[in-house]
């Protein structure tokens, strides 16, 4: 693999606006010690490969001690690695190495939940009751508290409340039974959690993604989301953040509705990225319907957020499209399109890559990953969806989605050397997705790989900062077929313009604001004609797109009507003639007045339709010989 430049990273409070997140398991990345199993140091390997994709920012899915029965989200010790991928000492060269190549490091802290397999819970079930290790975690001795609130994992548990023999009483827990919900009510888990972060930012993360925030604490008489004590709770977090970590990050998991997730923003006060989960369905809706209306819809929703906050999009959340953000109807709908194999549906979502999601059609993978690095936030890239890997759903739970990465045609797609049957998750080997069809090794050397483009696409994303910084702004044109809007920073306008149906389309854009700029195409820095009082006419295939830098400086193209004639297209002539005799007859037609008496006439010799310089032929030739014709 290539190695990356080295270059540390520098402080700098707003690091995450500027950011391209990719997202990876440990597990699945890399195996260095071929026990079939992904690791840290294996992850420090490829460190190179993520600073030659150009990413800047990496986060790392759970790789605490833990049962694994939610694949790491059950966390039985905050403060170590699990043993498989690795140590402490490892994860701090990780960090280290990851900054040698200017990338962040964003891990999980998971504190609406533990495993209970944790200490505190163990503790709490054989304390006695009201003790203060007791109400680490909800209680009751009815399963009937709380009867507004939702379940959320329908397909797997029937209610909120599991019994526990040993303590003789019901635990909360919002997610699965082996999760119990810690007590925010209680100033001692407030104090533990607090410690548990202070220990991973002292070893130098950059960001910490809160998961599952919305669900903290519970009163009677709500529906225990969103309530005005969680949010209190996320202000303590960030106050211990601006006091002792400056240039550090909170990123808050809230799959809501954008009015309610837009709070944890705070005033600046509470996090400083939150996920936009009600953006990613209708970016695919909008492809299925061939109508820009779902994505414009939620982004008119979307409320504005402090100067110093940032969105964070995402094509999937992690492992699985998220439909939760929909009505009825459109969940229905995008499972018909997108999960028709019912396999492919999980919970209120459907586990696929998005590869297989879009039926490994490349170009509307590009234009999903150009609306990603587009619209307004962070952009988040899922291990492998830079080279298009496939999925399996003949696997259980979301292990589909989360197979070892496909390095090259080696064995085990060069994930690990270890005996196939010994790996964590078994490779993908189907003759469209398989590890001998999509790796990386492969697409590295071929320059029109979904992977060089992508890579193409996140250099010129980073020489400009509207992207990452800039205003949002919608156009309306007639053809709601194609979607149109303004990305703004200080003196730069970027117009981006998305094609989202199968068919080619043509739009007229408004654009008499910027009359007299010159469109440049920031892919091949080719410039458009001038933009003038009437619209703007441009026309896209199928599914494509554009990024305009609108220049008050480039210069239009030499060919476009507005600034030059009519153009004349050079001819190939043949001359029979000898050179000599053919100069001659030209020389005296000249004489006599005729065609070649002046610069810029036409040649009357027979079939030569070069032009002359000075009363000279311009371009002449021996007999048979063809020239094109002289600048």
């Amino acid at each position: 693999m290539p190695r990356g430049k080295k270059i540390h990273v520098t402080p700098d409070p707003c690091w995450y606006k500027d950011a391209v997140i990719y997202q990876l398991h440990i597990k699945s990345f890399f195996d260095s010690n071929n026990d079939g199993i992904g690791d840290i140091p294996g992850a420090i390997a490829r460190l190179d490969y993520l600073a030659e994709l150009g990413v800047n920012a990496v986060w790392l899915l759970p790789f605490y001690p833990s049962p694994r029965r939610d694949d790491g989200y059950d966390i039985s010790d905050y403060r170590d690695v699990h043993p498989e991928y690795g140590t402490l000492a490892d994860i701090r060269r990780f960090i280290r190495e990851a900054h040698a190549r200017g990338i962040r490091v964003i891990t999980e802290l998971v504190i609406n939940h533990t495993s209970d397999q944790h200490p505190w819970f163990q503790r709490a079930r054989t304390s006695p009751p009201g003790s203060a290790a007791r109400n680490f975690y909800v209680w009751s001795d009815s399963d009937k508290a709380y009867p507004g609130t939702r379940i959320i994992f329908i397909d797997a548990e029937k209610s909120n409340w599991a019994w526990d023999e040993k303590a003789k009483a019901y635990y909360w827990h919002r997610f699965y039974a082996h999760q119990p919900d810690l007590n925010f009510d209680n100033p001692h888990v407030v104090k533990a959690i607090l410690s548990v972060m202070r220990f991973w930012l002292d070893m130098g993360v950059d960001g910490l993604r809160l998961d599952a925030v919305p669900y903290l604490v519970e009163r009677e008489g709500t529906n225990n989301e969103n309530l005005p004590e969680t949010h209190a709770i996320i202000k303590k977090i960030r106050q211990e953040i601006d006091a002792n970590y400056p240039d550090r990050m909170l990123l808050a998991e809230a799959n809501q509705w954008p009015e309610d997730i837009q709070e944890y923003f705070g005033n600046d006060d509470e996090c400083h990225m939150v996920f936009h989960f009600p953006l990613m369905p209708r970016m695919y809706m909008a492809i299925a319907q061939e109508d820009r209306y779902p994505i414009t819809d939620i982004i008119r929703q979307t409320p504005g957020i402090p100067a110093n906050c940032q969105w964070a999009i995402f094509l999937r959340n992690h492992d699985e499209l998220t439909l939760e953000m929909v009505t009825d109807s459109e969940r229905d709908y995008l499972w018909e399109v997108y999960a028709a194999d019912k396999r492919a549906r999980i919970n209120l979502g459907i586990r696929r890559r998005l590869s297989p999601l879009l039926e490994h059609d490349r170009r509307r993978i590009e234009l999903m990953n150009g609306l990603l690095l587009t619209m307004p936030g962070t952009p988040i890239i899922y291990y492998g969806d830079e080279i298009g890997m496939g999925d399996n759903i003949h696997l259980g739970d979301r292990d589909g989605v989360r197979t070892p990465m496909q390095w090259s045609s080696d064995r085990n797609g060069g994930f690990s050397r270890a005996d196939p049957a010994s790996l964590v998750l078994p490779t993908v080997m189907d003759p469209l997705y398989g590890y001998q069809a999509v790796n990386v090794e492969a697409q590295w050397r071929d320059a029109h790989s979904l992977l060089n483009w992508l890579r193409r696409m996140l250099v010129v994303r980073s020489k400009h900062h509207a992207f990452g910084r800039g205003t949002f702004r919608l156009l309306s044109p007639q053809n709601r077929k194609v979607l149109a809007f303004l990305r703004e920073y200080e003196d730069e306008t970027i117009l981006c313009v998305y094609n989202v149906a199968r068919t080619a389309q043509a739009v007229e854009l408004d654009l008499n604001e910027f009359a007299g700029r010159t469109p440049v195409e920031l892919l091949g820095s080719t410039s458009f004609p001038l933009i003038g009082q009437l619209t703007y006419l441009l026309t896209l295939p199928p599914h494509g797109f554009y990024w305009f830098q609108l220049s008050k400086e480039a210069v239009a193209p030499v060919w476009s009507t507005a600034t030059s004639g009519p153009f004349v297209e050079p001819h190939t002539f043949v001359l029979r003639a000898s050179l000599e005799a053919a100069i001659e007859g030209m020389r005296e037609e000249a004489g006599r007045g005729g065609a070649h008496a002046g610069r810029g006439r036409r040649c009357r010799v027979r079939r030569c339709r070069g032009g002359y310089r000075n009363g000279q032929p311009a371009l002449c030739a021996s007999d048979g010989d063809r020239f094109g014709r002289r600048p």
